[in-house]
This record gives C-alpha cells, structure tokens and sequence, in this order.
C-alpha cells in the first residue's frame, strides 16, 4: 500500500480536476486522469477504445496507462494525488453493466492508496458537459454513487470533499490529509 497516494474520485463534472490542478498549483504531486487522454488519442486516431463505442477497450486502455501511472509515482517523494484510481475502473464497467475481468479486480487490489479516498460529490452548480464528457447529470449522480460503494468494497474509507469553492476545497484536503 502506498500512504502517500491520494485518489480523488467522483463523477464526471464534479470538480475534481480542477481541485487537483489547484493541488498542483500548491506543490503537490498529481496524476492526471487517464480516460480523458485517451479518448483526446482515440479521436484523433479515429479508434474505437471510447466510452461510447468499445467500452471493454476503453477500460484495457485506461487499465494500462492506470498501471504505469501508478508504477512511475512510487519513485516520487511526498504526496502523489491520483485523478481517479485504478478501483474506478472497475466501478466505470460496474455502471456500464459489463463484467469486471478478474485481472482488473486483482490490478485493483493489488495497486493500494491511501486508505482515504476523497469524493468529489454530483453537484449541479458546477457539472458540464463537453466534447470529452458526454455524461448527463443523471448517469454523473450513478457515475458517483458507483464510485462511492467500489472504493468502499474494496475498503477504502470515503471523505466527501465540501460542494465549496476550489481554494476551499484544496484547503479541506490538505488539512483531512494530514489527520
């Protein structure tokens, strides 16, 4: 396990990025969210490994990048913040109502956080959609609610990040982090 690896997840539209970013901003270490690359490479190659085409792909694409990401970070010192861990994977299939292959379930257990997992909650105020995100607000509240009980099976412990401005928030980790 890696204490020093926080995962903040969440729903689509939900601030996360930008909370990270400002994380950034402040010193930290970050790990950008992998889907959102690959679906940039996947349009611009003319691929089909999207969340709206070959979702199984999308999820052996993310699964991959996910699994370097995480393998690169453990040579940083300090707090290294994920945007989204490789559990969310898991929970993207679980909402899409594919199957979870067992060796996504192993990379899951295997690949260990901090124990506290921060969830950015659906919050109408600040969701939008764009040409990466095509999710409704509806499959954003599932997309959370999902995300909520896979880290909690797989025993994380979920801290919900306040429905706050950006400094707000990036203060309320930085302090939660530390306790």
């Amino acid at each position: 396990m890696s204490d020093h690896f926080f995962v903040v997840t969440g729903g689509p539209g939900a601030g996360k990025t930008s909370l990270i970013t400002e994380l950034a901003r402040r010193g930290f270490h970050t790990i950008p969210e992998s889907g959102r690359a690959i679906i940039r490479e996947e349009m611009a190659r003319g691929g089909d490994a999207l969340p709206w085409a070959d979702r199984m792909a999308y999820a052996e694409r993310m699964l991959e990048r996910d699994l370097r990401a995480y393998e690169d970070a453990e040579a940083l010192s300090g707090p290294v913040i994920f945007d989204r861990g490789i559990p969310d994977i898991m929970g993207y299939l679980t909402l899409c109502g594919l199957p979870v292959p067992p060796h996504i379930a192993a990379a899951a257990k295997a690949a260990r956080y901090n124990a506290r997992v921060f969830l950015a909650p659906y919050w109408n105020e600040v969701f939008t959609q764009d040409t990466e995100r095509k999710q409704t607000p509806t499959e954003a509240e599932a997309t959370c609610a999902i995300m909520r009980e896979t880290y909690t099976a797989l025993g994380y412990q979920i801290t919900e990040l306040p429905r706050a401005d950006i400094a707000t928030r990036a203060d309320f980790f930085c302090a939660q982090r530390v306790n």
